[in-house]
């Protein structure tokens, strides 16, 4: 059964999933140069990337941007299930914020200028945690009472 969105989950969906879209959108046309920039920088953090070329990387990235940007906006996409994507994405950005050399000042998490781009993933990432509690019920001292007296169905 599929579950309407709330209505204060939509602009923050909006919002998030047209960033993410138009930047995988973009990604696509990358060219070598752009290819072997992101690779460099995504290996640096993650050497396990080392083994993929920066071509196949960048679309890969792409493609991934795409989906989670399109999850994010397509409404048939549970709130939940869209933020668990969202978290994981933007958490492994946040990867590269804090362990790519340069990105922050010395000895702090406050971005340097070229980390500033890195750094506004933090908002993604917390956007992605809230949508986590989505339509998590929430039993406050009505529910508890209401229990305890057995006068609802629950």
């Amino acid at each position: 059964m599929l579950s309407a969105l709330e209505p204060r989950d939509i602009p923050p969906r909006l919002a998030t999933g047209a960033f993410i879209l138009n930047s995988g959108l973009g990604k696509l046309k990358a060219d070598e140069a752009t290819a072997q920039t992101l690779h460099g920088m995504a290996r640096t953090a993650y050497p396990f990337l080392d083994k993929i070329e920066a071509e196949r990387f960048t679309r890969l990235l792409a493609w991934s941007e795409i989906a989670v940007g399109g999850a994010l906006l397509l409404p048939v996409v549970p709130t939940r299930l869209a933020g668990l994507a969202l978290a994981g994405f933007s958490g492994g950005l946040l990867g590269l914020y804090l362990r790519v050399p340069g990105m922050r000042e010395p000895g702090s998490l406050r971005p340097s200028q070229a980390g500033v781009p890195l750094a506004k993933d933090a908002w993604m990432f917390g956007i992605g945690l809230g949508f986590l509690g989505a339509g998590a019920h929430r039993r406050g001292p009505s529910a508890r009472r209401c229990r305890r007296h057995r006068r609802c169905g629950r």
